[in-house]
């Protein structure tokens, strides 16, 4: 990253712009990671952005979500040098919903929807819909499940898994579908989408900030809670300086290369439909696995412009390539989150959250670069 004699020094300061109460664990890393790349760029850290009293340096953002072309526009942001994360046209687009097309009789849609981009993702996502009546989400629903196997119903806004539910009956379906907060479908909307087994969901993405760019693959990492549910609990990265293309490297198998493809078009699909969106990380769920009649499938789940649970694990990638400790090409970065009081960091960790008495979440959460000294 350029030092500060070459470069214009920054603030670089957070900002939540989700407007939903964020945990203790997701505002430690978002601290943790403007921080860490203050200090990667020479820059200053100055905490919370607070519009009244703005920091003296011109502020660069890590938001806590995608934001608006609104919300740039407020906080002064005119392009991706100015913030670690994404804006779209429209909040929407930030969703799940623009996976999938509407079904046929949709009349509902929010503004600035465009159709067509359903048909340009169709060939790398699995099959679904994107519903916001219960009508639209029961007629959906149905039809996917004539087609055999279970279908996940998945909230637009939900992160992490959160709020999913896995239908295998029509009966099933209705009581799910009458269960929905109406409001929160009409505003927001939600997924219907296949159900695989035997999958593994993959990570692709890329990073840019201060003319470095940083593109990774790699799988997610899954396990019970201290409540007995599956959530996330880390990624495991291929990281490599340049952009996607130069990902093909790295990709040792089909399944990678694969995923990569169904992420680079999905990626390519929305900057063509939607000109304002643009982004300084962007980071593409792909799974793979089998369909109820055994046939391979694999597709983008969704999306994320913004700080992610990936985050920590490109920071120590960055901070690894930039020390000069590994050559300009290929690292193996991860990030772990425990929920294992016993669970202790190995040498060399970067810890960006700890808290043993924590009573929701993880308990630790921490990055690491493989195979290179400190």
């Amino acid at each position: 990253m350029p030092s500060p004699t070459n470069r214009c020094r920054r603030a670089v300061v957070t900002v939540c712009a989700g407007g939903q109460p964020r945990s203790d664990h997701e505002r430690a890393s978002q601290a943790w990671v403007a921080r860490r790349l203050a200090e990667l760029a020479g820059w200053e850290y100055a905490g919370e952005y607070d519009p009244a009293h703005p920091p003296a340096l011109r502020p660069y953002f890590v938001p806590d979500d995608t934001l608006t072309a609104a919300q740039a526009a407020r906080l002064g942001i005119a392009g991706e040098d100015d913030l670690f994360g994404g804006v779209v046209p429209h909040a929407f687009i930030a969703s799940k919903v623009i996976t999938h097309g509407l079904p046929r009789e949709c009349a509902s849609a929010p503004e600035g929807w465009r159709a067509e981009l359903g048909e340009r993702l169709r060939p790398v996502v699995l099959d679904g819909f994107s519903a916001f009546c219960p009508h639209s989400a029961g007629s959906a629903g149905r039809e996917l499940l004539a087609r055999g196997g279970a279908i996940r119903l998945k909230p637009a806004q939900a992160r992490g898994g959160q709020g999913q539910q896995r239908v295998e009956h029509p009966d099933h379906l209705e009581q799910a579908v009458a269960a929905l907060d109406l409001l929160q479908l009409q505003q927001h909307g939600m997924v219907l989408e296949q159900d695989l087994v035997e999958a593994t969901t993959c990570s692709v993405g890329q990073v840019r900030i201060a003319d470095l760019v940083l593109s990774y693959l790699g799988t997610q990492q899954q396990a019970p809670d201290r409540e007995g549910l599956e959530v996330y609990t880390g990624s495991r990265l291929q990281v490599v300086t340049g952009g996607y293309e130069a990902l093909e490297a790295v990709a040792g198998d089909a399944l990678q290369r694969e995923a990569l493809d169904c992420a680079r078009r999905y990626d390519a699909a929305v900057a063509e439909v939607h000109p304002g969106f643009y982004a300084s990380r962007r980071n593409y769920d792909v799974i793979a696995g089998r369909d109820a009649r055994g046939r391979w499938r694999c597709g983008v789940l969704e999306q994320s412009w913004r700080l992610g649970g990936a985050s920590p694990a490109e920071v120590v990638a960055l901070d690894a390539f930039l020390s000069g400790r590994v050559p300009r090409g290929a690292l193996t970065a991860s990030c772990h989150e425990s929920h294992d009081l016993a669970h202790r960091p190995p040498p060399h960790a970067q810890v960006h959250f700890h808290d043993p008495f924590a009573r929701r979440g993880p308990v630790l959460k921490y990055a690491v670069v493989h195979g290179n000294p400190p």
